[in-house]
């Protein structure tokens, strides 16, 4: 599928400025009207022979430009429950990732100049949102200690306490991409999103982005949310029960259990460069503007600092002790 515009029939994309459709040809906003196609290998503006990855939902025709969606990857069982919409359009990224950069003191100048973002891309990635519930017991032997003198005499006391607690914690919407592709850890930093932007899932979110249908079912990235939920739920009864000298166990089980899940997209700005002829990638959260990733470290700028803090402790240094001199 793909929207073409009312008013002048050209295609019509998702901006994140205006939270509107908006037409690519005559600016204008929200006249949009959908057109279908249930073919995965042509697109259905120019008729041209396109070939989307596995995972793709939808792309651009490296033809006439016009972004596609792919009708049979956003319905059914590849339908999203909700997403999140793009806030940051690509202007707005520029801007965050030119001042990103200048602010790492060691990037390379030569970087900064060629810096050009032409393979700066917007990409829906797909997450699987976990919900659970967290029962958790604990009996114990807790021990408080405290010491005092009198006289010539040192005393020390000890006290016993039977330490009870159970709790019971709710979680919801932990998040765990399904993207082969992006790096775990990469997509953990990118958090959090704010969930109260989430909405429910319109393909017309999709228009003007590339997009990505989960890899693997639900159950295949479950373990890495459930072990975020079982390590937050011991770490509330940890918390309750500090301040004791000691403490011994009896009874120590967390009991974390599944309730729901859902499909949705989150926003991300991929920067792709090349340095050192290696590829690199820069994540950047298309909702908030959080910058993820590594840029090249500049060996001079290195050891320039290193050469200029040097000199500067040392010319304190010899200040110091000039000062201390006169004192003395």
């Amino acid at each position: 599928m793909n929207y073409t515009c009312k008013a002048c029939g050209s295609n019509m994309v998702f901006s994140p400025k205006n939270q509107k459709m908006i037409c690519l040809h005559c600016n204008q906003l929200d006249t949009h009207e959908k057109k279908t196609n249930e073919s995965l290998v042509t697109c259905i503006s120019c008729g041209a022979d396109i070939t989307p990855g596995e995972f793709v939902s939808s792309s651009k025709c490296p033809y006439c430009g016009t972004y596609v969606i792919y009708d049979e990857r956003v319905s059914d069982k590849f339908q999203p429950d909700v997403i999140v919409p793009f806030k940051l359009d690509r202007d707005t990224v520029f801007n965050t990732l030119d001042r990103e950069f200048e602010d790492r003191l060691f990037t390379p100048t030569k970087f900064l100049t060629e810096a050009t973002y032409k393979d700066l891309e917007g990409k829906y990635i797909p997450f699987f949102l976990y919900d659970f519930a967290a029962d958790g017991e604990y009996l114990g032997v807790g021990t408080k200690e405290r010491s005092w003198r009198s006289g010539d005499y040192t005393y020390h006391e000890t006290s016993y306490y039977d330490v009870e607690r159970v709790m019971h914690a709710e979680y919801e919407n932990i998040p765990a991409d399904a993207s082969t592709e992006m790096p775990d850890d990469k997509m953990d930093l990118l958090e959090p999103y704010d969930y109260h932007e989430l909405l429910s899932f319109d393909p017309k979110y999709l228009s003007g982005f590339f997009g990505e249908i989960y890899n693997e079912p639900s159950m295949a990235y479950r373990d890495r949310a459930y072990k975020k939920a079982l390590s937050s739920a011991k770490k509330i009864m940890k918390d309750s029960i500090s301040g004791y000298t000691t403490l011994k166990a009896k009874v120590d089980k967390m009991d974390v259990k599944d309730k729901d899940v859902e499909y949705a997209l989150f926003p991300v700005w991929v920067y792709n460069f090349k340095w050192k002829d290696k590829d690199n990638k820069i994540y950047v959260n298309g909702q908030t503007g959080k910058v993820i990733g590594r840029t090249p470290v500049s060996k001079i700028k290195v050891l320039a600092y290193t050469l200029s803090t040097g000199i500067i402790s040392f010319a304190c240094m010899e200040l110091l002790i000039k000062i201390l001199g006169e004192v003395l």
